[in-house]
């Protein structure tokens, strides 16, 4: 497995609200989590570095201790819920931070599949021989509305109210996480990414950019296509390629 990640505060934000975690056990099994903080002039970046603080210190406390996809599953879920707590615990006791909040994104993959697990309109897609495609649903004003056939997606993308999401970590005492299971093989490529590259930067260009970038290079030529879009928000990207141990080694 190869990790590789970058965050950049783009160029209309005073601070980096982004935060993102990652790791890999013993065992070759990958974590990797990205949040996207907001509320407040230091709300967001301190509940998104709450959200991938605690669940670091989850992982790798109880990770290896995980033996079936059920296992995983249930990890990754409670996981998210101490996060929660954690930020809403934070909010609550300090009245300048009351009301933040993140996204967050989180996968798991070990072997031949990968789980995922998310809240807000962070995102993750799969990048296999050259295909790209999105494993995540938005929780937002905006994906409700494609669904119900009232825009069309080219509308979506442009739309003004795309950047407002309805499913937040941290603002009530307990949340509602999206989960799912996805085989995976050599070669693929995970991306977890905020908004400020999904948002303005098609997918389509996405997929280029990722297909034709070295692994380790890629961070950097992803970021650069959401400043070329105006770097109107925080952006940050992390990337995960499946390889075998033979590889590897």
């Amino acid at each position: 497995m190869r990790i590789a990640a970058k965050t950049d505060i783009g160029y209309q934000r005073t601070e980096n609200q982004d935060s993102y975690r990652a790791g890999r056990q013993s065992d070759e099994t990958v974590w990797a989590a990205v949040c996207d903080g907001m509320g407040g002039a230091n709300g967001g970046r301190v509940a998104s570095s709450i959200a991938t603080t605690t669940l670091e210190e989850f992982f790798l406390e109880h990770i290896d201790g995980t033996h079936s996809a059920d296992d995983v599953r249930r990890c990754m879920l409670e996981g998210i819920q101490i996060a929660n707590s954690a930020i809403y615990t934070t909010a609550m006791s300090d009245p300048s931070l009351y009301g933040m909040g993140t996204t967050v994104v989180c996968v798991v993959v070990r072997g031949e599949e990968m789980q995922v697990a998310h809240v807000g309109d962070s995102r993750v897609y799969l990048l296999r021989d050259g295909t790209m495609r999105l494993l995540t649903r938005d929780h937002s004003v905006v994906q409700q509305m494609l669904e119900d056939g009232s825009i069309t997606e080219e509308e979506a993308f442009y739309h003004p109210k795309r950047n407002i999401i309805t499913r937040v970590l941290g603002v009530e005492s307990h949340v509602e996480a999206d989960w799912t299971r996805v085989p995976v093989r050599d070669g693929d490529i995970v991306l977890l990414c905020t908004d400020g590259l999904s948002s303005y930067v098609p997918d389509a260009e996405v997929e280029r950019t990722l297909s034709g970038s070295s692994f380790y290079e890629a961070p950097d030529a992803l970021i650069d296509c959401a400043l070329e879009a105006g770097g109107i928000d925080n952006v940050t990207v992390l990337l995960v390629q499946i390889q075998t141990e033979e590889e590897n080694g």
